[in-house]
């Protein structure tokens, strides 16, 4: 099993990534302070792992905003295409009840490996709310249980500068497919 602690000096590393990220990306996060969040990061060291897990998946974490009621800071993959975490079924059920061709893994049990949540519908557009992501990809986003429950899962992307919702059985995957997630810390 994986250690979920980086070293002090992966720490301190990561965590100039992220500063860097965070000043070059202003737009994404307005008035918010890098003084504020760091601690916040330093003190939670399963969560900086979990952030670095996306970074180490070409996900390009970074702040979103903050959550008044909970004081937390949210962060989302925002990476310009998917996270290099494709070519991914949706969750266990889907991937067992493949025959042949099984992917890798899936979706939901790699979010849980990397201590992330997958982002919602309402997560995504606002993600795409701050830029435009996935012109060229697509992401897995949490499923309703009622559609889930019907062998469905649901994917979003942009194109025509329209964010699209779709549908696909559970069990599909595709190398243009991942998913993003958050981390609230």
């Amino acid at each position: 099993m994986k250690k979920k602690a980086l070293t002090p000096e992966q720490s301190e590393s990561f965590l100039k990534v992220l500063k860097t990220r965070f000043e070059k990306n202003m737009s994404r996060h307005k008035n918010l302070s890098w003084e504020k969040i760091q601690p916040k990061l330093e003190a939670a060291p399963e969560k900086l792992w979990s952030l670095n897990e996306m970074e180490e998946t070409e996900g390009e974490p970074d702040v979103i905003h903050y959550d008044k009621k909970t004081d937390e800071y949210i962060f989302f993959d925002c990476s310009p295409e998917s996270p290099k975490r494709r070519s991914l079924c949706y969750d266990h059920q889907a991937w067992n009840s493949r025959k042949a061709n099984k992917p890798e893994s899936n979706v939901i049990d790699k979010a849980a490996e990397m201590g992330i949540e997958l982002l919602t519908e309402e997560q995504y557009r606002e993600l795409q709310e701050l830029g435009k992501f996935d012109l060229k990809t697509s992401s897995w986003i949490q499923t309703p249980k009622h559609i889930r429950e019907l062998g469905g899962a649901i994917f979003c992307d942009r194109r025509y500068n329209t964010v699209f919702m779709y549908h696909n059985g559970a069990d599909s995957y595709y190398a243009a497919r991942g998913f993003r997630g958050s981390v609230s810390i």
